[in-house]
């Protein structure tokens, strides 16, 4: 049994066959999906998702750095009144994105930095979402962090150097359907993941896995992501499925898959 640490089944994406996707999931071993929220416009599709599919999905609360605008103060107390609930299971995504648009890093800074104390305060996981950002997240990691911050570096892109600092912090790192692209040199990177500092996700409905590259992604092209992991391990699929998944429960402390 699989679980997609990371995916946006949520969006306009999946509004024609949400059900039937995460049937397919399901089918395929994927059977717990993470929900990372974006900003205020995504909060309620996802709680409504996961109120749907309480066994399955599971949300988190964050703000997007992609989402940080001359609104970020207003859209920061959405996220705080949000962090309320009980069935949150992180706070993310958040981080830095210079990769679009480097207008608003100042505010990109201050939005994470609040976020990283809002998961020491309340003993949540932390889910970084780091793109062309590594050293200024490291930065604020070094000022704003502490011993019992932990969390995931989703999506991870970057060398052996940002490996070894991502590793030096309690994170995980988490990554997905880009380690299975022929122009990717991430195997060998991924090679120097401790397994249990590995997390699999699919991103969805971006990044779609070969041979699924350009179409739209979900979570049950999760398994070939797992496929490329054990390739790379010399590890098998259900070796990966089960250490994967192990490291969300104890990350995320969601319960065993095995209890009901």
């Amino acid at each position: 049994m699989y679980t997609d640490s990371h995916t946006h089944l949520y969006l306009d994406a999946f509004e024609a066959d949400r059900e039937q996707m995460i049937q397919r999931a399901l089918d395929a071993g994927v059977t717990r999906m993470l929900l990372p929220n974006i900003d205020s416009t995504s909060m309620e599709p996802m709680f409504s998702l996961a109120e749907r599919f309480p066994d399955h999905c599971f949300p988190m609360m964050g703000l997007h750095p992609t989402s940080v605008k001359e609104d970020y103060i207003e859209e920061l107390g959405c996220v705080e009144a949000a962090l309320k609930r009980k069935d949150i299971i992180a706070i993310g995504e958040t981080g830095i994105d210079l990769y679009w648009d480097k207008t608003f890093l100042k505010e990109q800074e201050e939005v994470f930095a609040t976020q990283i104390r809002w998961a020491m305060e309340l003993d949540l996981p932390l889910v970084i979402h780091a793109r062309d950002s590594f050293q200024e997240i490291f930065s604020i990691l070094d000022k704003d962090g502490g011993p019992k911050l932990r969390g995931v570096f989703h999506s991870f892109t970057g060398g052996p150097d940002e490996l070894e600092r991502a590793l030096s912090y309690n994170f995980m790192i988490g990554i997905n359907g880009i380690v299975t692209f022929k122009n990717s040199n991430l195997s060998e990177v991924v090679r120097a993941i401790p397994t249990n500092r590995l997390l699999l996700e699919t991103d969805s409905p971006f990044l779609a896995p070969v041979p699924y590259r350009g179409k739209r992604n979900e979570s049950s092209y999760l398994v070939e992501t797992a496929e490329k992991a054990a390739e790379i391990y010399n590890l098998t699929k259900e070796e990966v499925a089960m250490i994967t998944s192990s490291n969300a429960e104890q990350l995320f402390r969601l319960k065993p898959q095995n209890e009901s």
